[in-house]
């Protein structure tokens, strides 16, 4: 629910090179988490304005009176939202989910400023104790319910249990939606181009919501306010966006051609996104569209090009026929202390669920999860030192990067099957 990845340096605790997989140091989730200490909230701001007036960021706010303690919900497209999101309480100061990986050797600083560290995708208890302490002594808490980049500058699926937590938790919801973000610092190429961008900072529930509404209410209220689309935003607000290299990584979003439709064979390079089977290219606007430039237009949006995606894969998995299987890298993170390289290994991803199987030392470890496991996972792009695109699969004490070795598999294509797959068995199952 929220992560510094872009800023997250490459860092191997090579101490635990030798040392058993159940001998890990685990990262201790149960230490009390405290309020951001109030000496630091000036660094905060310094740290946060300045890219406030970089973006020439307009922040429209109608709280309606409402005053901490609440429940602070933001959708989540680059590094940017912390800095807005600090900008939109001030004057006061929050404690946020931060996925461990933003906590690779700082640890100390990211408690003190009041970061809630969790693994992505896995049911955590002990974030709702957190939580609920945080609230009782009046603070914000800030969640980034999407948990993750936002692929192509459009909201992402919410967890199911989002209701059921906020008629739990009993505080009024306010939500952040940032405008732009993905369009000056896209996932796929955390370059930031500096444009200008807007937030709206709102009241969604009310205390008397909260405490009247069920839970089935509730999360169709904040489903509706999480609709987004950056790259509509940019068209309908003339933004322009005209850096040389601005379309450079859309291909590891757009991985299959929708002329030819071959999948792992998109590239990219300066403002132009290509197909290297047929040869056709597209050009990517300053204004964020795509553009031909030979023949038919496919799709205008690059959004729409995702869905078209989306769509081809829900097929597959309506077939039965979705099946992913390759070679990978695999990195652990045991801890907040860095990653632990585990060499190679072997992911299965087909219609029951995710396996992943490695060695390390001589020790054989595997991980399992079942397809009504996950309703999402979280992937990265470029990611840190070995600069190739990764897939995080979490478990309770351990997260796995796992780096696929081959350009035959799409870890975007991955990400979208295991959606699809949860909602098939779901649908399935009812």
């Amino acid at each position: 629910m929220g992560a510094f990845t872009n800023n997250v340096m490459g860092n191997y605790n090579l101490k635990l090179a030798g040392t058993k997989i159940a001998d890990f140091p685990r990262y201790d989730f149960f230490k009390e988490v405290r309020p951001q200490a109030r000496y630091l909230m000036p660094l905060t701001w310094l740290l946060s304005y300045p890219a406030i007036w970089k973006h020439k960021t307009r922040i429209y706010r109608d709280l309606q009176g409402v005053k901490p303690p609440y429940l602070l919900l933001c959708n989540h497209n680059s590094f940017l939202d912390f800095k807005v999101m600090t900008a939109a309480i001030f004057p006061y100061r929050a404690n946020y989910v931060v996925a461990l990986d933003g906590f690779i050797s700082r640890e100390w600083i990211m408690r003190l400023v009041g970061c809630i560290a969790k693994r992505k995708f896995v049911n955590d208890l002990e974030l709702i104790r957190q939580t609920v302490k945080l609230l009782k002594q009046k603070q914000i808490v800030t969640y980034y319910p999407e948990a993750r980049y936002s692929l192509i500058g459009t909201n992402a699926v919410l967890p199911e249990s989002l209701g059921k937590m906020i008629q739990f938790l009993k505080v009024p919801v306010v939500t952040l939606i940032s405008h732009g973000h993905h369009i000056t610092e896209p996932s796929w190429n955390q370059t930031n181009r500096g444009i200008p961008t807007t937030a709206e900072l709102k009241l969604l529930l009310s205390q008397k919501d909260v405490e009247t509404l069920d839970a089935q209410s509730i999360q169709k209220r904040v489903e509706e306010s999480f609709v987004y689309d950056d790259y509509a935003w940019q068209l309908e607000n003339k933004i322009v966006q005209d850096a040389p290299d601005r379309a450079e990584g859309l291909h590891r979003v757009l991985y299959q051609c929708p002329h030819c439709q071959t999948e792992y064979r998109m590239n990219s390079q300066g403002s132009d996104i290509f197909c290297e089977a047929c040869g056709k290219r597209w050009l990517l606007t300053a204004y964020g569209q795509l553009k031909a430039l030979k023949g038919e237009t496919e799709f205008s949006s690059p959004p729409a090009w995702y869905e078209w995606e989306r769509a081809n894969v829900r097929r597959e998995v309506e077939a039965g026929t979705y099946h992913t299987e390759c070679e990978v890298l695999v990195d652990s993170l045991p801890n907040s202390q860095g990653f632990v390289q585990m060499g190679k290994g072997w992911l299965l991803h087909n219609m029951d669920g995710i396996r992943l199987r490695g060695e390390h030392y001589g020790e054989t470890f595997e991980v399992v999860k079942s397809v009504p496991s996950l309703y999402s996972i979280h992937i990265e792009y470029n990611y840190i030192d070995k600069k190739m695109d990764c897939i995080d699969i979490s478990t309770l004490d351990d997260t796995y990067f796992v780096y696929p070795t081959t350009r035959d598999v799409s870890v975007t294509k991955v990400s979208i099957a295991v959606e699809e797959l949860y909602k098939y068995k779901v649908r399935e199952a009812r």
